[in-house]
């Protein structure tokens, strides 16, 4: 286990005994652990659908949202027992390789390219690959996850699209290695663009009252579609997981009144996720 992953897990489970101490705590086989990624935890998506799960199951849901990555590691090891993540090809492997079972897609938004107001290489309505390729001949500053999050493999799917080699050590490749919504701050700290799904934009937007700094300026390709599913990680491999309740939250996500509860999740009255669990 590396050191990012012990220091995350080593928050969820300091986390985990604060809760658990008190009155109020419920009983230790009715905690399920979840990895999640960080744009469900930013934009409260999680907060407001919890207590709903709780009532209706009696199972208290905990989280730890990390990226995909360390998401898909922490499941891996045996340390949760359910994720919800958004890195298809990823998560496909994750479970070819028998780690996690019962794959099921949940909700979607998409990707957005976001930058300063004045759009100092010219992006606005290109397509990914044509915003990727005139950044990099500009030389436009870009703000990159660089942490192996789901928004950062897809940010690196999209560079190999447009055929041009993965940026390192260029100065104008800001890699963060942080959240989405610290990503953004540093964006607009340094006048840079980057990626992001579009629910986290629409929080950081709503932080902004309406008026961010930094706004979409590339949207609507569709290759930048962003798909969560939810994986039980497989008790054949981790005998210690609730097997059972990751089932029951698959089960109640996947729910039509869980799915209307999803899509009528707004921010400034806008959309954050669209529900897809029936989706073929």
């Amino acid at each position: 286990m590396n050191k990012t992953i012990k220091k995350y897990l080593v928050l969820f489970l300091t986390v985990s005994c604060v809760i658990g101490i008190g009155s109020y705590a419920v009983a230790a086989d009715h905690v399920l652990k979840m990895a999640t990624t960080t744009s469900t935890d930013n934009t409260g998506l999680l907060d407001y659908l919890a207590p709903t799960f709780r009532a209706e199951t009696g199972i208290d849901l905990r989280w730890v949202s990390v990226g995909t990555g360390k998401a898909l590691e922490l499941g891996k090891n045996c340390d949760v027992d359910v994720l919800l993540v958004h890195a298809p090809d990823a998560e496909m492997k994750y479970v070819a390789d028998g780690h996690g079972v019962d794959r099921r897609q949940i909700m979607y938004n998409d990707f957005v390219f976001i930058g300063p107001k004045n759009d100092p290489c010219a992006i606005k309505g290109r397509s990914a690959a044509e915003t990727l390729k005139t950044i990099a001949s500009q030389k436009g500053l870009f703000a990159s996850r660089g942490d192996n999050s789901g928004t950062h493999k897809q940010e690196l799917i999209l560079w190999e699209e447009a055929e041009i080699p993965v940026p390192d050590k260029e100065t104008w490749y800001i890699q963060t290695g942080q959240g989405m919504l610290n990503t953004i701050t540093i964006a607009s700290e340094r006048n840079a663009y980057t990626m992001t799904d579009r629910g986290t934009f629409i929080k950081y937007e709503a932080n902004w009252k309406g008026n961010p700094p930094l706004v979409i300026l590339v949207e609507g390709d569709k290759s930048l579609r962003n798909q969560y599913s939810v994986i039980a990680v497989n008790p054949k491999q981790c005998s210690n997981v609730k097997y059972d309740l990751a089932s029951k939250f698959r089960a109640w996500m996947v729910l039509p009144k869980t799915q209307q509860l999803i899509g009528d999740f707004k921010l400034l009255g806008k959309q954050l996720f669209v529900p897809n669990a029936h989706e073929k």
